[in-house]
């Protein structure tokens, strides 16, 4: 009986594998220009969830993981999409580059399990101080363009 249940979950699973998800990169609108320093470190770990240059890993293309990576992904573009970051007001760029330094120290980003299949991705205490300088630029923009 519990070979039975097993290979009808099996085929179940493989069923799904059929069905596709969406793993495109749409082009890119306004990626963000920074310096070299400042854009690596985004590329190295924020690009793939928070950009239209996601590297779809293995895992992208197996289920249940392929749903999973794809909403993630999403949802990433959704709330920060570098691709499309020169698109955005001063104001606009301001607040999300705070959010961008929040996220950072709150250790929200990247996430722990990202930063444990991906090892290069979390930050180190400069690349962290870098960003945050960074940060600080778009934060006095959009305070110039308030007054």
């Amino acid at each position: 009986m519990k070979k039975k249940i097993f290979l009808f979950l099996f085929a179940i699973l493989m069923l799904f594998q059929f069905f596709p998800v969406d793993r495109n990169n749409p082009e890119i609108g306004g990626d963000l220009r920074a310096d070299k320093d400042v854009s690596s470190i985004f590329r190295k770990s924020c690009y793939d969830c928070h950009s239209n240059e996601t590297k779809w890993p293995f895992y992208s293309y197996i289920f249940p993981f392929s749903v999973l990576v794809s909403n993630h992904v999403t949802e990433g573009r959704e709330e920060l999409n570098f691709s499309e970051w020169e698109n955005l007001s001063d104001r606009k760029k301001g607040k999300k580059s705070k959010e961008i330094i929040e996220e950072i120290e709150t250790g929200e980003m990247p996430p722990m399990y990202y930063s444990i299949i991906h090892r290069n991705t979390k930050l180190t205490k400069q690349e962290f101080l870098r960003l945050k300088e960074w940060a600080l630029k778009y934060e006095s923009d959009s305070l110039k363009e308030s007054d």
